[in-house]
């Protein structure tokens, strides 16, 4: 797994030695660290910047590896992922956001024509992309707006869920009906959500996706009888609802050069709708509910068979393949278990892999006497507690490595659990002590997380490292 890994880094995948991250230096503020990101790039090399929740995701024009080394060595980078076209420095929770900003701010003066940097851009991005890559890439990208609206409803459902536990009498409140309603309505609405933004990213118009995803998950489907052939509304949840929108965008585009200009803009989104929605109900959903029940038949039959030897192999698996960047792809199987059982039992076990790094990190910061390894620990272990582990991982334990493996093995002992006792989770986009409460049993999930913590901690101080000086 090392060699794979470090083949991997080799590649372009690349993360901080343990010599350059723990090296005592001068704290600098937001401000100043975006101007000395920006000076070790180049202004003008800058396409664009954006971020996620902890990352500043920068589109180059040029770079080479004395410039990923410098951006390294600054004070507050956990270190440096790239992706393709795209350099990944990564901040931490917040902290990514305001150098974003301060970034941005500066690059305003930037000369650059927009329709230069924007082809050259495109340009970059052909040379850089292959097949998996942009699978991968087109599916995250189609869940990745909806995170804040699982996270929110997830949260909503998870407390309403325990009060009603408490209390069961309080099911019958207005208030908590209504509260109900809004923890539900992410996944009410995710047929038409993920059309919408499927559409987009194919290429196609968003609102003749979600126009089709409401076709698909119409009620009135059911009383519909043609030729002895019964519809089952919203069948196949998002991956029907991802290949009917992959294929009316493909067939849009189609239509925009076969009609005529005057007619365009009345025929294809009419000849589109006719088209894709007779080809979706007749033969695209109904292969999207077979391979959509295949996913939820194939995970729920190996963890409830394999018990805690899948857990464990599952868990213990889950950091490599998060830094491989494969973890992408179980985002729709998430959301389609949810959509079929109501929760998807392979988040509690997956989430172990982040509990298992925060025991992993604290024997680290018990066992070393590098006072800036355990400044960065002490910083970024709330925020892996919260299910938030690239700081841990790019910071503290993949540079030293061997807690690494200490992580994976917490971890995997962690998901042993959870899948023994067939744990699941109501919503995704979290994970750590916020999942507990969108779980179908707080307590053992919280039986898992401890033991994850406990492993970690125990197999990362029997194991050892290399303490940087």
């Amino acid at each position: 797994m090392r060699q794979r890994l470090n083949r991997c880094v080799n590649r372009g995948k690349h993360v901080q030695s343990a010599a350059v991250i723990f090296k005592e230096t001068i704290d600098i503020n937001n401000d100043e660290l975006a101007k000395k990101i920006l000076e070790l790039v180049g202004k003008q090399n800058v396409l664009s910047a954006t971020n996620c929740m902890t990352r500043l995701r920068l589109q180059l024009t040029d770079r080479n590896d004395d410039m990923i080394a410098a951006l390294k060595k600054i004070y507050g980078v956990l270190g440096v992922n790239i992706d393709g076209d795209e350099v990944q420095i990564i901040l931490g929770v917040g902290k990514a956001t305001t150098v974003t900003n301060a970034v941005n701010k500066i690059l305003e003066t930037n000369t650059v024509k927009v329709g230069d940097a924007k082809a050259l851009h495109e340009k970059i991005r052909a040379r850089n992309a292959t097949p998996i890559k942009l699978f991968f890439k087109k599916i995250s990208s189609i869940f990745t707006p909806l995170i804040p609206g699982f996270i929110a409803c997830g949260l909503i459902t998870g407390i309403i869920g325990l009060l009603i536990k408490i209390s069961p009498a309080l099911v019958d409140e207005p208030t908590i009906k209504l509260a109900m309603i809004a923890g539900n309505a992410v996944f009410w609405g995710m047929n038409l959500f993920v059309g919408i933004n499927a559409a987009k990213i194919f290429g196609g118009t968003p609102i003749l996706g979600g126009v089709l995803a409401a076709i698909m998950s119409h009620p009135a489907l059911a009383d519909v009888n043609f030729f002895g052939a019964e519809f089952v509304p919203g069948r196949g949840g998002v991956i029907s609802v991802i290949i009917v929108a992959a294929f009316a965008a493909w067939l849009e585009k189609k239509l925009h050069v076969i009609i005529p200009e005057m007619f365009d803009l009345f025929l294809t989104p009419l000849v589109t709708v006719i088209i894709a929605g007779t080809v979706a109900i007749f033969l695209l959903q109904p292969i999207g509910g077979a391979l959509s029940d295949a996913v939820g038949s194939a995970a729920t039959t190996a963890v409830q068979s394999g018990g805690a030897f899948v857990g464990f192999i599952l868990a213990g698996i889950w950091l490599p393949l998060v830094m491989l960047g494969i973890h992408q792809a179980m985002t729709p199987i998430h959301v389609d278990l949810i959509s079929q059982f109501g929760v998807t039992i392979l988040l509690p076990i997956l989430a172990m892999a982040g509990a298992g790094q925060v025991g992993a990190s604290i024997a680290v910061y018990f066992k070393t006497k590098n006072k800036f390894l355990k400044k960065t620990i002490a910083s970024a272990l709330p925020v892996g507690m919260m299910g938030v582990g690239e700081p841990l991982i790019y910071g503290v334990t993949f540079p030293l490595f061997k807690p690494f493996i200490g992580a994976c093995i917490g971890g995997a002992c962690g998901g042993a659990i959870q899948a023994t006792f067939t744990v699941g989770a109501a919503t995704l986009g979290i994970s750590g002590l916020p999942l507990a409460a969108t779980t179908n049993n707080v307590a053992i999930y919280f039986v898992g997380l401890i033991t994850a913590y406990v492993v970690g901690f125990v197999a990362t101080w029997l194991i050892g490292f290399d303490d940087p000086t």
